[in-house]
């Protein structure tokens, strides 16, 4: 029996033993956004030190402007040094009225199609997959007596909530976190029974705007027809940003975008990534983006601007007559690699400025600005890792792109020069996010025999 072996084989005998652990980190509730689950936060990061440090890891909580994050150092030998990112803050819980059972109250459920899923508030994100590196470097050190390579692990509080005081953190400590290659587990398979990496991420900028006409609310029928209506202003403006074809209208908007290779389109092409499959089961039938572009380019590899909130007057029940004097909304543009996130603000505040009609104004409000990173097709851990996953899965690891945004590893690529490789085990059936969010026992426990291949490929 080889060494990996024995470590997989102490993985199988203590499922049950590592369940049980995730359950514990599960029942804390690390609400990152919410004021009022600040000592809960803390907890969590507490928990995570004192398990990493239970594995021989030097391991402690490092103080930010805002959470703390954990930061921990254990393995020896040649190989490169791996930073492994994850974050133990989780998402609010609202509506509470929708969770089946208590959401910090971890379970094991049966599905309908007799998959078992673990069921709480962070089981898939991001918990139970940090638990799945974590419980592979456990059982290396039962079985060896230490970790099989240098690692680094590197814990937030803050993800949840836009990673605000990372960047900066990252930036003080950029000695402490260098490695050879960052390992983030926060994304998914392509379905249950084939892996993927994700070779790339989009960026995210967020941008607030208000409208202001008059200096008060006015009566509408004193004022209507004379009278600017922030509101009709601000939803022609937002209305003008999309083309009939889907397209972004912004001018500017798609510089430095790149067409994906044609040997990667011929692949998506032949994913079954449709209408019916992705579009359905969330009740919708047709797709809104790009007319001249696959389905599963408009997710994964194509920028987007989406209206995330509208508001403005009167919102309560009843009715009442008035112009408001101010109307707002809340942007998300999704970028791609060769976007410019701040050259994308100015062009959106531009265009917004451009249409503003006599007696108006825009006040911009600044939030996340991230760029999109991209995995180099020749990077030589990506090979390594694609196989070491299909030993596990019986299945090629795809490599797929994601629509999402994870703003450190734009950072570590930004400020440590690092490159990340993306490995996750969730399903697009976990309610991520959600009421009722589960991780699947499967996903759990070959996403820990996974990771366990992966770190002994990367010793070699």
């Amino acid at each position: 029996m080889t060494t990996l072996d024995a470590v997989l084989a102490h993985i199988d005998d203590n499922l049950d033993a590592s369940v049980e652990r995730l359950f514990a980190y599960l029942r804390i509730q690390s609400i990152s956004t919410d004021p009022a689950y600040q000592a809960y936060c803390r907890e969590a990061a507490e928990h995570v030190a004192a398990d990493l440090r239970s594995l021989g890891l030097s391991a402690g909580l490092r103080e930010t402007a805002g959470h703390p994050v954990v930061l921990a150092k254990g393995g020896n030998g040649d190989a490169g040094r791996v930073l492994f990112y994850g974050h133990y803050d989780v998402q609010p819980v609202d509506p509470l009225e929708l969770w089946e059972t208590p959401p910090f109250s971890p379970r094991l459920a049966m599905l309908a199609d007799g998959r078992k899923a673990i069921v709480a508030r962070g089981a898939s994100d991001d918990k139970g997959q940090v638990m799945t590196f974590v419980e592979a470097c456990r059982a290396f050190k039962a079985v060896t007596g230490d970790l099989p390579l240098p690692i680094t692990v590197l814990i937030e509080g803050e993800e949840e909530c836009g990673s605000k005081s990372l960047p900066d953190w990252v930036t003080d400590n950029a000695g402490e976190l260098a490695a050879d290659l960052a390992l983030v587990c926060d994304t998914g398979m392509w379905d249950s029974h084939t892996p993927a990496i994700t070779t790339s991420l989009r960026g995210l900028l967020y941008e607030e705007v208000t409208i202001t006409a008059a200096d008060r609310d006015l009566h509408s029928g004193l004022f209507g027809g004379a009278a600017q209506n922030p509101i009709r202003v601000l939803s022609k403006i937002l209305g003008a940003i999309h083309a009939d074809n889907g397209r972004v209208t912004i001018p500017g908007f798609y510089d430095g975008v790149e067409d994906l290779p044609p040997d990667v389109i011929r692949e998506w092409r032949l994913l079954g990534f449709t209408s019916e499959t992705f579009l359905k089961p969330v009740g919708l039938s047709v797709p809104a983006g790009e007319t001249d572009r696959l389905l599963i380019e408009q997710v994964f590899s194509r920028p987007t601007c989406d209206i995330n909130g509208i508001w403005g007057g009167y919102m309560e029940e009843g009715s009442k007559t008035v112009i408001p004097c101010q109307a707002s909304a809340k942007l998300s543009f999704r970028l791609v690699r060769g976007q410019d996130p701040d050259k994308i603000r100015e062009a959106f505040r531009t265009f917004v400025r451009a249409r503003l009609p006599p007696d108006c104004s825009a006040t911009f409000y600044d939030h996340v600005a991230a760029p999109a990173v991209a995995v180099p097709w020749d990077l030589p851990q990506l090979a390594t890792v694609r196989r070491a996953l299909a030993d596990e899965w019986g299945h090629d690891a795809l490599l797929v792109g994601s629509g999402a945004s994870i703003p450190i590893v734009a950072d570590l690529k930004r400020l440590l020069g690092m490159d990340t490789l993306l490995v996750g085990f969730a399903l697009d059936d976990d309610r991520v996010h959600s009421p009722n969010e589960k991780y699947d026992l499967t996903s759990f426990h070959k996403g820990t025999r996974s990771w366990a291949r992966i770190l002994a490929a990367l010793k070699g």
